[in-house]
């Protein structure tokens, strides 16, 4: 039961993350005088932030069921596949943020006030960097984890593909809310108006994938590592013999 409440600590350190972000976006656009709804739609739109409220959800789930089945029983599948299908994205934006993005600069970031920039810093340290090792330290430590079957894969691209369809679908229907675009994609290397048009966006999107993939194969075969090693450390029951008498 006590790790339950490093997991509810993750959630809402991580709602934390998200509202920090929210903040920061209307006060940018309300300075750019940039139309705060379709704004708004695009922030809670991104990878990042989809990925973190998922996870949100996931945590509190997970934590809610170990507070209502205090024991030594491995969660349930579907707590287990949740919590796996949640992490692959967070470890995935974790390594791409801080291994590529991390200097790039933002333009838009520029006028921000000393409060916003720090609310903005708060954000993406949370989300890129906290949660990320959280997700490590669980998949690690966590007490009561269960191992998954291979077929699992087949759900973690699941989000990952559906999250894909929606933006490439969405991308061509708004605009950019600085009016610099007919069109807007959150990340520029899935947008097909640039040099490579669609098949340098379908090539990235390929490469998301694989690495998707790769994650989750990794994930499963630690969880299933952790399970086979609790098994064997497991006393076995005494076999029941004729009573004395």
């Amino acid at each position: 039961m006590r790790w339950s409440w490093f997991r509810i600590a993750a959630a809402i350190t991580a709602l934390s993350g998200i509202v920090a972000g929210f903040i920061v976006n209307i006060d940018r656009a309300s300075r750019e005088m940039q139309d705060l709804e379709l704004v708004l739609v695009n922030y809670f739109s991104l990878f990042t932030i989809v990925s973190s409220l998922l996870s949100v959800v996931a945590l509190v789930a997970a934590a809610s069921w170990a507070q209502r089945h205090p024991g030594t029983s491995r969660e349930p599948l579907g707590i287990a596949l949740g919590l796996a299908a949640v992490a692959g994205p967070v470890l995935l934006l974790g390594i791409v943020y801080n291994i590529l993005l991390r200097d790039a600069p933002s333009g838009i970031a520029l006028g921000d006030s000393a409060g916003i920039a720090l609310l903005d810093s708060y954000a993406v340290e949370v989300l890129h960097v906290v949660l990320p090792i959280y997700f490590v330290l669980d998949l690690l430590l966590a007490t009561r984890r269960r191992g998954l079957p291979w077929w699992s894969l087949a759900v973690f691209l699941a989000y990952p593909l559906g999250w894909t369809a929606y933006t490439m679908v969405r991308g061509l229907r708004v605009v950019n809310p600085d009016g610099s675009t007919q069109w807007w994609y959150p990340y520029p290397f899935l947008d097909p108006n640039n040099a490579g048009g669609y098949p340098s966006a379908f090539a990235y999107i390929g490469a998301m994938m694989v690495a998707f993939l790769a994650i989750g194969a990794l994930i499963i075969a630690i969880g299933r590592y952790r399970e086979h090693r609790a098994s064997v450390r497991r006393p076995a029951a005494p076999a029941a013999g004729p009573l004395a008498i």
